[in-house]
């Protein structure tokens, strides 16, 4: 369950990135790389896990199901909130740049007009 989800994950985030410009812009690549790479690592744990299991492996219990999928929501979240702040730090459109140069406007015609 939770190789399912990441891999949907990443193969969503894939082709929201390749098929925008505004996607690139917003630097969604840095998404597919973290989903992959996620998927990339539990594809692994299966291949073990099938190892050490076999015929266990695809009769999971009820249980077992529910964390996989709580973990693999888990760490979609986790894969956002770190594209987030790789964002915001990036600002690729400027917006945080201009918010503070218009603060500092704002604060150089107070102290010009409170001078006069």
């Amino acid at each position: 369950m939770l190789l399912a989800i990441v891999m949907l994950a990443a193969v969503i985030s894939t082709v929201v990135w390749y098929t925008s410009e505004k996607a690139r812009t917003l630097k969604v690549g840095m998404l597919c790389y973290l989903y992959w790479g996620a998927s990339l690592m539990w594809l692994v744990d299966s291949i073990y896990e099938y190892i050490e299991l076999r015929a266990e492996f695809f009769t999971p219990a009820t249980a077992d199901m529910i964390n996989d999928a709580f973990l693999g929501f888990s760490v979609l979240v986790l894969g956002l909130v770190i594209w987030t702040v790789y964002f915001l730090i990036k600002d690729p459109m400027g917006v945080i740049k201009n918010i503070d140069n218009e603060k500092a406007k704002k604060a150089v015609s107070k102290k010009a007009s409170a001078n006069e």
